[in-house]
């Protein structure tokens, strides 16, 4: 009888053993494998096969100066057969991972050290300590320009399971997921994300097909694809994963409302919002039954607690005790508001359990919804139904931490929740050490959910202390976890910035040991650390120095670079900003191009660096710079803007810019605005127009307040053609600017010119339409014509008048009402104009003779439009208004009698006198 393989490795996948290995051949693999499932990673760890696996070749002169993986023979296979040794390898590598999360994620504590796994022979122990080992680990887990977390725990574990994951497999399918896993826990030690290899996501992608008739194993694997993903900051893609997720598991479910209380005091019921989901069924599969409920998942006649209770031991959940607010939304009917889908049946207040891998997939997509959402006040309501409905049925230790955790950082913002946010918090952060519930269970899930680590959990705790201004508590766990930035920020906030640079330069200098480790490990207080600190975090902390001293950053960015042997991302983002602040744009292009090589996915470093470029008018590097920056996130609407202006300098500089995807532009808004189409050099490419165009419109999306943008994308938008965007982009300027600005928020130039892309076309729609056709039929063009009109109506109705006015407003205002026919509109539209334009407003006293001249030129051009529009304004007598307009400007200009002008007034008030004298004979 042969090993079966799939069955442990599927066994190791999802954390729970089958029963059906325990009648294959004997094998201290199969035993190995079920205590790695099982938990127990000490006795896994120190087999005799495992020691043999992780004994030390290398004789011990040789050790301190060759990496941890030339230590060991990994490609050995003690077990004979190949199959068998790349199982052992699999299985121990799963062993240290899992070993690894433990005792930095979920708790409680290793029950061993990390000599107990390595053999080392009796010469090479007083080279090989445990310091060491800690020492060169965290060394060589630095990972693209950045530092690893110096006080995570044994993290020889994580650097033994990413070598065993790195080696070639042939039999064991699920290498390519496991190495994925390894990566997904190396970048959550980094100090900042950094791009993992290229292959890493897509070495799984095969095994989705395998795995297609397990549609739990799929959805894990989707569901982990996606988180990494989203630590790597890209939230379109790992919103994709998630929702393939929930596909593959038929998870269903559906953001509705349904009438309920949310108050203890409130009488009517309003819509609240609350999300339907349900599970699929699920037979006795590879999975098991994993939470004590009799393998019925969707039994929702079962009360939540009794079934999940009896057997589980689930983190404190905490009350909310509040006089107002009731514990949870109430709600008082049965179905969801208007669900029209298959969940119409499900009640609001009573749903069913779901499963736990399901309530991953919901606190994943609960987590996508604050990334994509605007932050207009939106995110949290829609955020907490979904963890609202993970925490009603608690199934899993880990997966009800994320829950709790979740909910416990939506009501940080709210002073009737913030107590037990902080306290919750609190809560979390003490069951860690403690054993309530088993190893297996807490690790079941661990890899579906974004549950932070031990250090950035207090990291969130002292943060919230820092935020209710509880600033000592802060500033104890901050030098706790030796978070020396964020204590050097705790001593600013208190106005203590010499007791920060004290405490970094005594570190830097061996006179500060970081004490709870040193002491831990058995070494005095006093010893040299400059032998301890690694390259990196030496780097790291110069770094820090030359932030808290302005006058001295450039020798310490400098040193940070020397330290690490030029492979410090930070001290070349930090020598870049310092270059940048004092404008020297072309070194902080130089150091910036570097820190970007290093780690390019932080979006700051590739704006500034756009920035420098425009500074250096490189149009080309800055299209590049400012492309990353929206590839990174495209929700930065600053870097679209900066974008899309590159692109129109580019064409002032005889460069034409190729299209990319229909993402592509930005331009500081606050900066060099494009100049209106009439002024701007006629070489311009309409290429490089339309590309600033789409990125302006791609950036409004995140930045819809900004009117500069919407000022740009006007101006652009009129240039490409784009009219009926334009009168949008024209409706909003006025709508943010009128209260401030007047008259002045109105671009009289481009509203001309919408008017006049309406009236070109024939007043008659059928007219309009080519060979004779029926407008009604006809489609029509947007941007000019009767396509156009509604918008330019609403804005002038809706919009600008009802803020604004001025005599060219009225004056396009009045020449689209003639153009309809609307003559008594027009007339009166027009007399309005008059009365706010210069002629209108003047008073007796005047002495400005320019001015008065102006005035009569409009009184002229008044006449002029009573003459010819009068007559067809029905029982509309413009004689009388046309001699009393000019009657009264005269009444109050007699101060310009002897001015040539004064003439034509006269023969205008003569020639209305005659014409109605004519009439009236």
């Amino acid at each position: 009888m042969s090993l079966d393989v799939d069955k442990i490795e599927k066994s190791l996948l999802v954390g729970k053993w089958d029963n059906n290995l325990e009648g294959s051949l004997p094998s201290s693999l199969v035993e190995i494998a079920q205590n790695v499932v099982d938990g127990a990673f000490h006795a896994a760890l120190t087999s005799q096969s495992s020691r043999d696996l992780f004994a030390v070749k290398l004789p011990s002169d040789n050790l301190r100066s060759r990496p941890l993986d030339e230590w060991f023979d990994l490609t050995s296979t003690p077990e004979g057969a190949s199959e068998e040794g790349e199982l052992l390898r699999l299985i121990l590598g799963v062993a240290c991972l899992h070993a690894f999360v433990q005792v930095n994620w979920t708790g409680p504590d290793l029950e061993f050290k990390p000599l107990d796994v390595i053999s080392i022979s009796q010469e090479s122990s007083e080279v090989v300590t445990e310091e060491y080992l800690h020492q060169r680990s965290i060394s060589e887990l630095a990972f693209g320009g950045e530092p690893a977390y110096h006080l995570a725990r044994v993290p020889i574990l994580l650097r033994l399971a990413k070598f065993l994951f790195e080696l070639p497999y042939t039999h064991c399918r699920s290498a390519a997921w496991w190495r994925l896993r390894a990566w997904l826990v190396h970048e959550q030690v980094l100090d900042e994300p950094a791009a993992v290899p290229s292959d890493v996501l897509a070495s799984v992608d095969p095994l989705i097909e395998t795995f297609a008739s397990h549609p739990d194993l799929a959805g894990r694997l989707v569901l982990e694809q996606g988180l990494l993903e989203h630590h790597l900051g890209h939230d379109k893609s790992a919103a994709e994963y998630f929702v393939r997720a929930a596909r593959a598991t038929q998870l269903e479910y559906e953001l509705t409302g349904a009438l309920g209380k949310r108050t203890k005091f409130q009488l009517n019921d309003i819509t609240q919002l609350v999300l339907l989901a349900e599970s699929s069924k699920r037979e006795e599969d590879i999975e098991g039954i994993s939470d004590g409920d009799n393998g019925d998942h969707t039994n929702a006649d079962k009360p939540a607690e009794a079934a999940d209770s009896s057997r589980l031991t689930i983190p404190e959940t905490l009350a909310l005790n509040d006089d107002t607010l009731l514990e949870q939304t109430q709600f008082t009917s049965s179905s969801a508001a208007e669900s029209g889908n298959r969940l119409n049946h499900l009640d609001p207040s009573s749903q069913p359990p779901l499963h736990p891998l399901d309530q991953c997939i919901l606190l994943c997509m609960c987590l996508n919804v604050k990334n994509t959402s605007p932050a207009h006040g939106l995110t949290a309501e829609q955020m907490s139904p979904y963890v609202a409905r993970v925490i009603s049925h608690p199934r899993n230790w880990s997966v009800h931490t994320m829950a709790l955790l979740l909910r416990s950082r939506l009501e940080s913002n709210r002073t009737r929740t913030v107590e037990r946010s902080t306290l919750q918090l609190q809560a979390l952060v003490d069951q860690m050490p403690t054993a309530d519930s088993t190893i297996a269970e807490r690790l079941m899930y661990v890899y579906q959910i974004p549950l932070p680590s031990k250090w950035e959990m207090e990291k969130e705790l002292a943060m919230r202390f820092l935020s209710i201004g509880v600033v000592k508590s802060a500033l104890e766990i901050f030098e706790r976890l030796e978070m020396w930035e964020e204590v050097a920020r705790c001593w600013q906030s208190m106005e203590r910035g010499d007791k920060a640079i004290t405490i970094t330069r005594d570190l830097l200098e061996g006179r500060k040991a970081e004490a709870d480790t040193v002491i831990s490990r058995g070494k005095a207080a006093g010893s040299d650390r400059r032998h301890v600190l690694d390259a990196m975090r030496e780097a790291k902390l110069w770094c820090l120095l030359g932030d808290l001293q302005p006058d001295h950053a450039l020798e310490h960015y400098g040193r940070a670079w020397s330290v690490s042997k030029e492979t410090s991302g930070r001290a070349m983002r930090s020598l870049g900003g310092y270059y940048f602040a004092r404008e020297d744009f072309q070194n902080c292009v130089t150091c910036l191009r570097r820190a970007v090589t290093i780690n390019p996915l932080l979006g700051r470093s590739w704006f500034v660096l756009g920035c420098a470029y425009v500074r250096l008018e490189d149009w080309e590097g800055a299209r590049e710079a400012f492309t990353r920056c929206v590839t990174i996130d495209d929700e930065d609407g600053e870097s679209w803007s900066n974008l899309a202006s590159v692109h129109l300098r580019m064409g002032e500089a005889g460069q034409k810019a190729e299209a990319m995807d229909a993402k592509d532009a930005e331009v500081n808004p606050e900066e060099n605005p494009p100049k209106q189409s009439d002024e701007k050099p006629q070489g311009i490419p309409f290429s490089n127009k339309l590309l600033a165009f789409r990125a302006l419109k791609q950036g409004l999306k995140y930045s819809y307040e900004n009117w500069r943008m919407w000022y740009n994308y006007m101006i652009v938008a009129m240039d490409v053609g784009e009219l009926s965007e334009a009168c949008r982009a024209l409706t909003r300027v006025v709508e943010e600017r009128s209260a401030k600005d007047g008259e002045a928020c109105v671009d009289e130039d481009v509203l001309e010119r919408l008017v006049d892309a309406v009236t070109r076309a024939p007043a008659n729609p059928d007219e309009a339409v080519e060979a004779g056709g029926d407008a009604k039929s006809a489609v029509r063009n947007p941007n000019e014509g009767h396509g156009l009109l509604r918008r330019v109506t609403d804005l002038f109705e809706r919009t600008i008048l009802p803020r604004v006015s001025s005599p060219r407003i009225f004056r396009a205002r009045a020449r689209l009402l003639t153009w309809q026919g609307r003559w008594n509109d027009a007339v009166d539209t027009y007399l309005d104009g008059y009365r706010c334009s210069t002629a209108g407003m003047m008073e007796k006293g005047e002495t400005d003779v320019e001015k008065w001249r102006e005035a009569v030129n409009e009184v002229g051009d008044m006449v002029d439009i009573l003459r010819n529009f009068g007559p067809r304004v029905e029982d509309y007598n413009w004689k009388s208004q046309a001699r009393s307009i000019v009657r009264t400007f005269m009444g109050r200009t007699k101060d310009f009698e002897d001015e040539p002008e004064w003439s034509r007034l006269t023969e205008m008030q003569e020639e209305l006198r005659r014409e109605e004298g004519e009439r009236d004979g």
